[in-house]
């Protein structure tokens, strides 16, 4: 062949080509085949070859053009083949194309069904040919026309014919990619290219996942052509199955142990990393692709997945997105927790919808599958973290105060973005070593800058980081030490947590330690209080942690250091000796100061007692300081009044006169120090042989204990003249002698306290000790009285009783020993406490007090206030005992003689018990449980057997049920308002505890609905709770839509018409509605109506969306006539019933004032929300030209028949009212005058509701119009005219007015503005 070859060359290059073409005459088509073929596989002259054989067969003769074909026919399968070397196969091509414009169009057609026949068959494995066909696609579509079928088409119409045929035939899953880039050089009409998108799409099911990152990335250069939203949707789609089948296969794989899966998870992680690679850089480059992919998120995150959230904060990290991905994220994040919200508390939206998306499960589930390398995600991640953090972290209160000590559980949406965030960092943190020293670093930066806006946050952040990787934060300590050079600049709050959050490190960072204590030092010394505040708080938290060898052991701990990547020997000989000298070094410096400010010595005297608990070895040197601190205020003097020095306690600065000695609680913290010692010592360490210290002990400890008994002694024997206290001297705040007294009068009464609990404990029950008791308390009560008597008197009323100083151990004790104790033993001793109804009742309002302040902050004073274990258990024995004390002594019984104004110690105790359940809900939401459990009261009851929660605290719920339906059963003169509503709030705290689909919990809701229904007390307030606990019990129930028009309907037939003629029929459903309490009533139902369409405007909106999606889908979303969505149905129900409820009210003769404004607000919304409802109808009509449903008309009927004529007559009766209430008598005017200015404001702003509400009802019709038209159905024959409000006739004046045409013009005018405000008064 090797001649035929030569001779071909050597003629192409000869200048005659007749020669060349009479040579290639004389070869067959076989021959010239097979020297092709064997040129091709040698490799060599094969591209001059084929020139030649190009050269000698020009296209304009028969021949010619038969053997151009030929040489195509043979040289694209020789291609595909895969014999030839890929650089000839290549210039095969090359050649080819440059000559495919010189083919006759038959020719071309041939081609082109020779390429559709080898794509259907699958022989286009290589696709290196492939590059040809756009070549030969454009010829064809530049021919004039081709014989088709029978007929004839143009070029235009062929192609189109070709590529139709092309993609509706299946194809191999090797040539996809091929075919894909090849398109790209296809041009294409925008109809094409979507069948050819779609057609790709459906490919990505049938790939091998490794051929899905280049599939991906060809489909994002074709769509540089158009029908860029399709390519985004399909590709995220596509893995949004994959992920899902994953997921399903782990779940079911654990329960089946299958061996294969499918999609194994980390190549499918690997391959969804690369696909975001792609894509992020196609959006780079194609802004416009950019812009579709975010516009797709816009309007609802339904679409959102974990694929999509990934992509998004990879695209994030492209400058011009980044604000645009964040604001969407955080809109999704918000709105995603606020659906949940509003489905969890409503029953109706619960079975109208199924279970919820939560975004922030996908965002979580990115960050997990961010460990699979995708480090452009991850710093997208940090940044969302700290987003959320900075947008919904805690903000400062008014006069940028903080708000102390914040609930534990996330309750609103924001506080969940906010914990959101922080678990994106924590988890961010744990995962991936690059991003920690920045996500350190932030979270550092922050708590040093914020200063003026609580870190509470961050600190929890920060300090879960520790406890999670302590040894990672080792490694860049340095950042930790620098932040510790701030520490005297920082808010208090700060800085303790600061401190609590990197203690475990301390115990292992030698250099971490000694870098803090040099600071604390300084701080020491700082000019600023606060600074030196946080050294004390610094220097206590180190003497709490760093135990010294002998001290006992933690069991009492208030805190246990927790971390299982530290086993830190902290007990070994030589640190337990550097500890004691270190320690000792600590408490030299807080002795210094004892000479510092109220404040400073304060946080002293309340850190020292737990330090003494956890290193009781330090105990000589801290009862030593304590000692000698005492001495200076006491009064050795064994005969000298008063016990204690005041005169030291204050100090004076120009005329202001302040606290310089907290005497009070330096006494307490001594007390408590020594008691709990001597406590100790009854229960000696066996190991404890170091006898000199024991006796140096006890040596101050007799001391001590003499000094106590002599102020005791004293303290009873004093008169408050002997304090300079008189109980008519002055006691106002506004001067410095009132001050000083004040100040005085609250070390006394603070002492009487302290050596109350210091003589309780010590007397073991004796009769003579509890008499001193009762002295002591004596004395406080009569200081008391008069601090309370003389705060009244001055301008401001409320006088805080200063804070109790006895513990809530001993609160907890005391009251269980007054009301539970029935010991033979002790009966004589308690019957000196228990005969003192004021004591008995100071005990209760004490302990009231005590977890009052532990719902506000978290802690309590004293000691174990801040340990959340002991004081958990406080307030289990304060329950039981609370509770026993309600329930088996009737209130009847009480001293109701005296008829004084204060409360009865029932509903004290009611108030505390009150206070315990919400405090538990809010501190301890786990715990509630273990609290009822803890309430051993159910002597009486068998079923507190059933260990079940439920029945627990149902049991519990039935025990106050019976109290409340004790007070409604008498009569309304013994009904105790107070009391009912206390429990009332108990109830619904209660209540919360069950769960909706229960059996008590509905008959929960029948008993409030009874009980709503036979009480008919005049008491506003207490209806008020009780239908706010129905309609809260009711909405988890079902829609209390119904309830509302029954409560409407009674309002209406208690309050009257606002016509007098018309005569309302008597209806009384709820017996707590009546004349008295039916304004409070229509306020509650109204502000039902709001959560109502809240509801409706929520579900209305939620298929908006979804029509506008199926829409941009597939538009297959049409409805079969007969058959009405169900979420469209009950948008209609609820409204129809809402409008009729609405309808009762605005026939009410209200009085003029917060309910008609509001009234007036609520229509404007209803109308606002119907006309959102003619929006979605419009939107339906246009898209899927469906019949509107009958139900809707039916709405439409309802609001233009009933509701629209009546809010004009209610509009003219509200400005009626306000007309009259302005003509009144000329001296009640001159009376109200200064009201009335204030009153005007307040007018202006109510008036807005008339306008709004005419617009709205104005825009609803407006609408109506142009769905009428769209829907070719009548709706605007249900619509009466508006009335025309700028000019109205009244008869009856103009009546009267025409009577008296004799008198003066004057007269007339009087009569027009008086006539109508009478008709009003025969009412």
């Amino acid at each position: 062949m090797k001649p035929e070859v030569d001779k071909i060359v050597s003629l192409s290059n000869g200048d005659s080509t007749t020669e060349l073409q009479k040579y290639l005459s004389s070869l067959t088509n076989d021959q010239l085949i097979t020297v092709i073929t064997n040129s091709a596989l040698k490799g060599k002259k094969v591209g001059t070859m084929i020139k030649g054989i190009f050269k000698g067969s020009p296209p304009s003769s028969a021949e010619g053009s038969n053997r151009r074909l030929l040489v195509y026919q043979h040289c694209i399968p020789l291609c595909e083949s895969g014999d030839l070397q890929p650089e000839v196969a290549a210039d095969v091509i090359g050649l080819l194309m440059l000559e495919t414009h010189t083919l006759s169009g038959p020719s071309l057609a041939q081609l082109a069904s020779l390429f559709v026949e080898a794509i259907k068959v699958g022989k286009m494995g290589s696709g290196q040919s492939l590059e040809l066909f756009p070549t030969v696609l454009t010829a064809l579509a530049a021919c004039e026309t081709l014989s088709y079928g029978k007929g004839e088409l143009s070029g235009e119409e062929y192609k189109k014919q070709v590529i139709n045929s092309l993609c509706s035939s299946r194809w191999d899953t090797q040539c996809v990619i091929h075919l894909t880039t090849m398109f790209r050089d296809v041009p294409l009409s925008s109809d094409e290219l979507q069948f050819l998108v779609e057609k790709v799409l459906r490919m990505f099911t049938k790939m091998d996942l490794q051929e899905i990152p280049p599939l991906v990335y060809q489909l994002l250069l074709l769509s540089a052509k158009g029908c860029k939203k399709q390519v985004l949707d399909g590709i995220i789609s596509y893995f949004k199955e994959q992920d899902i089948r994953q997921e399903e296969e782990q779940k079911h794989g654990e329960s089946l142990d299958l061996e294969v899966q499918s999609i194994p998870q980390d190549q499918l992680r690997h391959v969804e990393g690369t696909a975001i690679l792609h894509v992020v850089f196609a959006i780079r480059l194609d802004h416009e692709l950019g812009r579709e992919f975010l516009k797709s998120f816009k309007n609802s995150y339904g679409d959102l997945c974990p694929f999509s959230v990934a992509l998004l904060l990879s695209v994030a990290r492209i400058q011009r997105y980044e604000e645009q991905v964040f604001d969407l994220l955080k809109g999704a994040i918000v709105k995603s927790f606020k659906d949940e919200q509003l489905q969890q508390g409503s029953k109706f939206l619960q079975d109208l919808l199924p279970g919820h998306c939560s975004v922030a499960q996908m965002i979580l589930d990115t960050v997990k599958n961010s460990v699979f390398g995708w480090d452009h995600v991850t710093q997208g991640l940090v940044q969302l973290g700290f987003y959320l953090m900075d947008t919904f972290g805690p903000k400062p209160g008014p006069f940028g105060k903080t708000t102390e000590g914040s609930p534990t559980t996330a309750r609103t949406p924001t506080q969940q973005a906010c914990k959101l965030g922080g678990q994106v960092l924590l988890q961010g943190f744990k995962m991936h070593e690059p991003i920690r020293g920045e996500i350190l670093e932030q979270v550092l930066n922050r708590l040093v800058t914020k200063t003026a806006s609580p870190v509470n946050h961050y600190l929890d952040l920060f300090s879960d980081i520790v406890v999670s990787a302590p040894m990672i934060l080792l490694e860049s300590s340095c950042k930790v030490t620098e932040t510790f050079d701030h520490l005297s600049y920082l808010p208090l709050a700060t800085v303790q947590g600061l401190l609590k959050a990197i203690q475990p490190l301390l115990k292992v960072s030698m250099s971490l330690k000694d870098a803090l204590i040099l600071v604390l030092r300084k701080a020491m010394f700082s000019s600023q209080l606060d600074g030196r505040k946080s050294a004390v708080t610094g220097f206590l938290l180190l003497l709490k942690n760093f135990k010294v060898l002998g001290s006992l052991a933690s069991s009492q701990c208030s805190q246990t250091v927790s971390s299982s990547q530290i086993q830190v020997d902290v007990h070994s000989r030589y640190n337990s000796a550097a500890n004691e000298a270190f320690c000792l070094e600590i408490l030299s410096s807080l002795r210094r100061c004892l000479g510092q400010q109220a404040d400073v010595r304060l946080m002293l005297y309340e850190g020292f007692y737990d330090v003494l608990r956890r290193n009781s070895q330090l105990a000589s040197s801290i009862m030593q300081t304590l000692f000698s601190q005492l001495r200076r205020y006491y009064e050795p003097e064994q005969d000298l009044m008063p016990p204690v020095k005041l005169e030291p306690c204050i100090t004076a600065h120009g005329d202001q006169v302040y606290l310089q000695e907290p005497l009070a609680h330096l006494v307490s913290c001594t007390v408590h120090c020594l008691l709990w010692l001597q406590n100790m010592h009854r229960s000696p360490d066996p190991n404890a042989d170091e006898s000199d210290e024991e006796e140096e002990e006890e040596g101050y400890q007799s001391e001590l204990q003499t000094i106590l008994e002599s102020m005791t002694r004293r303290m009873i024997k004093s008169e408050l003249e002997d304090f300079e206290l008189d109980k008519s001297a002055e006691f106002s705040m506004g001067s410095s002698v009132g001050v000083r007294n004040n100040i005085y009068a609250v070390l006394v009464m603070g002492v009487y306290e302290v050596l109350m609990e210091y003589n309780f404990v010590r007397a073991n029950y004796s009769k003579s000790h509890f008499e001193d008791i009762m002295e002591l308390f004596n004395h406080y009560h009569k200081l008391s009285e008069i601090l309370k008597e003389k705060s009244g008197k001055g301008r401001v009323p409320s006088h805080k009783i200063p804070r109790s100083l006895l513990s809530l151990g001993f609160i907890s004790t005391l009251l269980t020993v007054l009301f539970r104790d029935s010991t033979q033993s002790k009966e004589e001793a308690l019957s000196v406490l228990r005969s003192s109804g004021e004591f008995v009742r100071y005990a209760v309002s004490v302990a009231v007090q005590k977890i009052q302040q532990l719902e506000e902050t978290g802690h309590t004073d004293g000691p174990d206030g801040q340990n959340t274990e002991r004081t958990f258990r406080f307030l289990c024995d304060m329950t039981s005992v609370l509770m026993w004390r309600y329930t088996n002594i009737p209130s009847m019984v009480e001293d109701t003689g005296k008829k004084e104004k204060r409360c009865s110690l029932s509903q004290l105790c009611l108030e505390g018990l009150l206070r315990i359940f919400t405090t538990c809900q809010q501190r301890y939401p786990d715990r509630m449980p273990q609290l009822l459990s803890n309430m051993d009261i159910a002597e009486d009851d068998a079923e507190t057997d059933d260990g079940s929660v439920t029945e627990m605290n149902f049991f519990y719920i039935r025990q106050f049920q019976r109290a409340l339906f004790t007070q409604l059963s008498g009569g309304e003169e013994e009904f105790n308002s107070k009391e009912a509503q206390l429990l009332v709030s108990i109830l619904s705290v209660l209540s919360r505890q069950l769960k909706p689909s229960s059996q008590p919990f509905v008959q929960m809701i029948m008993w409030t609905v009874k009980i709503c229904k036979e009480t008919s007390f005049e008491d506003s307030a207490f209806s008020k709770g009780l239908l706010s606990l129905l309609f809260n019990l009711h909405v988890l129930y079902k829609s209390s839509a119904s309830l509302l028009l029954e409560l409407c309907q009674d309002i209406h037939s208690h309050l009257g018409d606002i016509d007098q003629d018309v005569e309302v029929e008597n209806q009384s459903h709820f017996a707590v509605v009546n004349p008295k309490t039916a304004a409070t009533v229509a306020l509650l139902v109204l502000s039902q109506v709001d959560r109502v369409l809240d509801e409706v405007d929520w579900l209305i909106a939620r298929k908006k969306c979804q029509t506008a999606s199926d829409k941009s889908g597939s538009g297959e979303a049409t409805q079969t006539a007969g058959q009405q969505d169900p979420i469209e149905k009950a948008v209609t129900l609820q409204l129809g019933t809402l409008l009729t409820a609405l309808n009762e009210l605005i026939q009410t003769s209200l009085l003029p004032g917060p309910c008609t404004v509001t009234l007036l607000r609520e229509l404007s919304r209803t109308y606002t929300i119907l006309t959102t409802l003619v929006k979605y109808y419009i939107q339906v009509c246009i898209s899927q030209h469906s019949t509107l449903p009958a139900r809707f008309e039916k709405l439409v009927k309802l609001s233009g028949s009933h509701l629209t004529p009546q809010c004009y007559a209610f509009i003219t009766y509200v400005q009626k009212e306000e007309f009259s209430v302005g003509g009144a008598d000329d001296k009640k005017r001159k009376k109200k005058n200064e009201v009335n200015t204030a009153a005007s404001a307040k007018l202006l702003r109510d008036t807005k509701a008339i306008p709004n509400l005419i617009f709205s009802i104005e825009q609803y019709e407006k609408y109506l119009i142009t769905l009428s038209k769209k829907s070719k159905v009548n709706l605007m024959q249900y619509m009466k005219l508006s009335t025309s409000r700028d000019f109205r006739i009244i008869a009856a004046t103009l009546d009267a007015a025409l009577q008296e045409q004799d008198d003066s013009q004057e007269a007339t005018e009087s009569q027009q503005t008086q006539e109508p405000t009478q008709k009003k008064r025969k009412q």
